[in-house]
């Protein structure tokens, strides 16, 4: 089993998660009540949306993980699953998107472009 099945398989025993098909229609993606929330691209790439404003407030600790890619303008970041670990934060990374989900938009929340890291060309180099 690869680590993102591992994770989509763990992910979708949460109660606030389901799975549904993409909107980017690649890969397999969960879902919240709040809409979609994560995108499973390839047996190694996830796209979580986690919010512009959890980004923001995030961003300084986001860019310390190789395992995170951090798009400007993308309220999706884009985790690589090399190990374990980055499962780990994964799951880290959905609560904090679900937490920030629930509490909904902002005056302070900038528009940002639909779509998700892979649909948009711009999550981690394709080898």
């Amino acid at each position: 089993m690869t680590l993102a099945a591992r994770a989509l398989a763990q992910l979708a025993t949460w109660p606030d998660l389901m799975e549904t098909v993409p909107s980017c229609g690649a890969g397999q993606a969960l879902s919240s009540p709040y809409g979609e929330i994560a995108h499973f691209h390839s047996d190694r790439d996830v796209d979580l949306n986690l919010t512009d404003r959890a980004i923001r407030r995030l961003a300084g600790d986001l860019r310390r993980f190789a395992a995170v890619r951090v798009v400007s303008g993308s309220s999706w970041v884009t985790i690589r699953l090399d190990a374990s670990a980055d499962v780990d934060l994964l799951l880290s990374l959905m609560s904090v998107a679900l937490k920030a989900h629930q509490s909904g938009p902002r005056a302070d929340d900038r528009p940002v472009p639909s779509g998700c890291n892979d649909g948009r060309g711009v999550g981690f180099t394709r080898t």
